[in-house]
């Protein structure tokens, strides 16, 4: 019972709120003088290599955030992103288009950038696109401009070498901008990242850009012939009177209880569904509704006027994400951008910042209501060391130590079984406005009825640090609401980095299914956690003294509810590295 009496319900050094978020970071448009690349004093513990990801996609040095441009082309996975190729700061006027190659989406080889602000319309910042494959297979990017006045622009990007698998090399269009904001209301600075394309109900090309009008948010809609040309639609995609912009937007079609993708350059079959992402207020939400091919828009299944209760792609650190259509394995990817939560000096010291997160396989649950994730099956090339255990049973206070894997780079799967559902304690709809804040007053210490159970990672000999992944069971009125946080509250001893409690809600339909199911992917300072099959997933970034100090850590399934939980099944393998970028 170490953990649970050393640890408190309100935990120390971290903050709770609706959006965590470091507040040295932000995702809108810094003016010109701020965030020089200027040099800042070593930190020495963060300088520890120990914190670097073994496996996740970044780059050996400087800034990486949004992917963009991902692509299956001639046999290759192709990641865009973008990169400052000077230092590990978001810098006004420096970002460029990193590019990576990959046979396997597991181990990658960096390139040589492929876009750099060198014309007026980019001039301050190659930022945010998409690539669509066009017909006859030739692939073209759309990405955002910014000009020296912050007039953010849509340019078009051509291969020079249409038979080079590797897409080296990219000339700029002739007629760049291809898509300028001259729409009324809207704000200039508050107009970009571009979808890939798809085909509307007339034949023609269509794409969605984000956009901040003076009384409200949307995805823009375009239409072309020949992806040169463009035209705006008189109508939005979609709009909502949002205070924060709609960044990087997603649009893309899926099929109820179908993990196979879906081509949007082709025609999409009956019965399928559509979702719209978007990016904003620090996460990434999404809605579920349909393409009206007649009035040429996106209409929501449910009208949600509260965006707090919108659903999200991921409910920890995650941004920006994309997605992309596999043509090799039929399947729709998703990655996204999970940003340092250290401090920018932490940043400048050990001279990089910024991950994407494992790539995943995204699909539809059958209820048509909720996208669903699952890491893509490559990933688990790495796996070796297995270990398994079947039959535990943990009590109210009980922790059994997984042990025999590297406990900083894992992958941990873990089936919870309920032997009761009666304790279930009542569901307040209210906890649905602010996850975050409910895993805060309910955390791993709090004794519940079914919960928390789950994992506890990356901890100290004494428990002074350790980062919580854990499961409640509430009972509402016609069904069972799990909440899954992830604590990192006393993820790190350590003052500056970030430590929140993140979390989110799905439901399950306890009468039929008793099983709950944690995946854990842990890769040094990142974490992420998949609970119910993929209804819920949280990144974390953690910063344990433990990691760069000792070198090892310990790992635990635990129970502190009243219900005994079983666990049928208990699988963990070691990671091994990746050969990323190196």
């Amino acid at each position: 019972n170490l953990f649970f009496s050393n640890s408190s319900s309100n935990g120390s050094g971290g903050r709770c709120s609706l959006c965590p978020q470091s507040p040295e970071v932000s995702f809108c448009p810094l003016s010109p003088e701020v965030s020089p690349c200027s040099q800042s004093p070593e930190v020495p513990y963060i300088v520890s290599t120990t914190y670097r990801t073994a496996y996740h996609f970044q780059p050996p040095r400087n800034w990486i955030n949004d992917p963009c441009g991902l692509m299956y082309y001639k046999g290759i996975y192709h990641n865009f992103y973008q990169y400052n190729p000077h230092c590990a700061l978001w810098c006004w006027g420096d970002i460029a288009w990193g590019h990576s190659v990959s046979t396997d989406l597991v181990n990658w080889i960096q390139l040589e950038p492929v876009i750099e602000p060198d014309n007026p319309s980019d001039i301050d910042g190659c930022w945010t696109g998409s690539a669509t494959i066009l017909s006859g297979g030739q692939p073209v990017i759309l990405y955002t401009g910014v000009s020296r006045d912050n007039c953010q622009v849509q340019n078009l990007l051509f291969p020079k070498n249409p038979s080079d698998p590797y897409l080296r090399e990219w000339t700029k269009a002739g007629n760049n901008p291809v898509i300028q904001p001259v729409v009324p209301g809207l704000n200039r600075s508050c107009f970009r990242d571009p979808t890939t394309g798809w085909i509307g109900p007339d034949g023609l090309w269509r794409i969605a850009v984000g956009a901040q009008l003076y009384s409200y948010n949307a995805a823009l809609l375009y239409k072309s012939e020949d992806f040169l040309s463009w035209t705006r639609v008189d109508h939005p995609l979609y709009s909502h009177n949002l205070s924060n912009m709609w960044e990087c937007p997603d649009f893309f079609a899926v099929l109820p209880g179908n993990n196979s993708g879906l081509d949007m350059s082709v025609s999409i079959p009956r019965g399928a569904k559509h979702a719209l992402k978007m990016s904003v207020g620090y996460f990434d939400k999404y809605l579920i509704g349909v393409y009206d091919l007649k009035r040429d828009a996106f209409v929501p299944d449910t009208i949600v006027d509260d965006c707090r209760l919108w659903l999200r792609i991921d409910y920890g650190d995650f941004y920006a994400s994309k997605s992309f259509f596999d043509s090799k394995k039929g399947r729709r990817i998703i990655w996204g951008w999970s940003q340092e939560a250290d401090c920018r000096s932490d940043d400048v010291a050990k001279g990089w910042a910024g991950i994407h997160t494992i790539p995943r396989t995204i699909w539809l649950d059958s209820d048509g209501k909720q996208l669903l994730q699952w890491p893509v099956d490559e990933i688990e090339s790495l796996r070796t060391n297995e270990i398994n255990h079947q039959g535990l049973e943990l009590n109210k206070g009980d922790m059994f130590e997984i042990n025999g894997v590297d406990t900083f780079q894992a992958d941990v799967e873990i089936y919870f079984e309920l032997t009761s559902i009666n304790a279930a304690e009542p569901f307040d709809p209210s906890w649905l406005l602010d996850p975050e804040k409910h895993c805060c007053e309910a955390g791993a210490s709090v004794h519940g009825g079914i919960g928390p159970f789950g994992l506890v990672i990356l901890a100290s000999n004494n428990m002074d640090e350790h980062t919580v992944v854990h499961f409640r069971v509430y009972k509402s009125q016609q069904k069972y609401m799990i909440l899954m946080c992830s604590d990192l509250r006393r993820s790190s001893i350590r003052p500056s980095p970030y430590t929140p409690a993140y979390g989110g809600f799905f439901e399950l339909d306890l009468a039929k299914e008793r099983k709950i199911s944690l995946r854990t992917l842990i890769d040094r300072s990142a974490v992420e956690s998949f609970g119910g099959g993929g209804r819920v997933c949280i990144t974390s970034r953690v910063y344990p003294a433990v990691l760069a100090d000792v070198g090892r850590a310990h790992m635990y399934a635990f129970n502190n509810g009243s219900a005994t939980v079983r666990v049928p099944q208990l699988s963990a393998w070691t990671m091994r590295n990746a050969h990323v970028n190196v």
